[in-house]
């Protein structure tokens, strides 16, 4: 059975997907953040050749198929709205945030290499784990036509037992490495703990004094903010920016403080910006879509376990991002958790970690998917 799941090729994993969208290096900011705005993709994949007439949001054509000399080009890496971000809340931008916005998209990429690697629709489903287990981030694969055939997952999953029903304890895959920020601590004192969270697909846990876990600011939920959220980071401590971004629309007394901040400041040019933003200068249309998008979601959702923290001083909104619907609740398990039940959680909520507490919501560790992924792969070679 192990033998039939590694005989799967990467191109299998692409199915029904659809092409990338693609900005060229030399887009600016503006312009990327305008193709962010105007599209349903959290990221847009960067490439070292001219792909300009590709930003119109209404193009839907595919590269490869329309001989637009694909194979000259390169992708060096995809952005976020949460690299516009950590971008504008630098220091120098916050001070002139219309001139940071005419820079080429290439300054928001990470100087991290190996995280963009091109493979070969054909290579195997193992050398996909391999490249993933070395450090990258985003495998980029032709789409190929080609005829599916049906396989016996369950039976293939069912193979590795007993792994799949070992506790995350007893594996060893719970990592006392992560990113935190105190809940009282000023948001952009962890700018870089929160760009490193993008880029290792994590998230910066919000701790008490304590080690209480009391949410987290995670990159997936600032995907779903107006850039001039950067204005909030600037301004507000760790805890207010939770509050803040967990809101279809920020709250009004938040908005004021906001503004009065930047104005102590005397960051003119970002507190123009936030002005301009139109989700901000009506806070009532954002949560009125914000409603709208929430009560969808509860008609279908399903019980998860996310973090809970009922009245007191640490007491969240319960609502959702106005642009995604996705509850804001810290993913959370247990160290007796099961691996196939945290593995369940991260892809239902499509996060690639959990993070692990006691029964009182101390924070004990993280698991990330690619600790998951590997001990899936230490057991195909012990099987092999």
């Amino acid at each position: 059975m192990a033998v039939s799941l590694l005989e799967h090729e990467v191109s299998d994993l692409c199915l029904g997907k659809p092409a990338l969208r693609s900005l060229a290096l030399t887009t600016t900011v503006a312009e990327a953040l305008f193709a962010l705005k105007n599209c349903d993709d959290n990221f847009l994949s960067v490439w070292n050749c001219d792909h300009t007439e590709k930003i119109n949001k209404d193009y839907k054509g595919n590269c490869e198929e329309e001989g637009c000399g694909v194979g000259e080009c390169k992708c060096v890496g995809k952005v976020s709205m949460v690299d516009v971000i950590c971008y504008l809340c630098k220091d120098e931008n916050l001070l002139f945030p219309s001139d940071a916005l005419k820079a080429p998209v290439s300054v928001l990429l990470p100087e991290i290499p190996g995280m963009v690697v091109h493979v070969e629709p054909t290579s195997s489903l193992l050398e996909a784990i391999d490249l993933i287990l070395q450090g990258a981030k985003n495998l980029v694969v032709p789409i190929k036509t080609r005829k599916t055939s049906s396989d016996s997952s369950s039976a293939q999953l069912a193979s590795l037992l007993p792994l799949p029903a070992l506790s995350v304890d007893t594996l060893g895959i719970i990592s006392t490495e992560f990113l935190t920020i105190d809940y009282h601590s000023p948001a952009i004192s962890k700018l870089e703990a929160i760009s490193r969270s993008l880029a290792d697909e994590t998230s910066v846990a919000v701790t008490d004094t304590d080690g209480i876990l009391i949410g987290e600011l995670s990159p997936f939920t600032l995907a779903c903010c107006d850039y001039s959220v950067a204005a909030a980071i600037a301004t507000l401590s760790s805890g207010d920016l939770m509050a803040y971004i967990d809101c279809g629309g920020p709250p009004e007394d938040l908005v004021k403080v906001v503004m009065a901040r930047l104005r102590e400041k005397g960051l003119e040019g970002m507190l123009q910006e936030f002005t301009n933003s139109s989700c901000y200068s009506t806070t009532s249309s954002c949560q009125s879509q914000s409603s709208s998008s929430s009560d969808e979601e509860s008609a279908t959702s399903t019980p998860v376990s996310t973090l809970h923290r009922s009245g007191g001083k640490y007491s969240r909104s319960m609502s959702y991002s106005a642009r995604m619907v996705r509850r804001s609740e810290a993913i959370v398990c247990h160290p007796k958790s099961s691996l196939v039940a945290v593995m369940i959680q991260a892809i239902a909520h499509r996060v690639n970690y959990v993070w692990v507490i006691e029964d009182d919501c101390s924070l004990v560790g993280i698991v990330r998917f690619y600790d998951m992924l590997r001990v899936f792969r230490e057991s195909l070679e012990d099987m092999a």
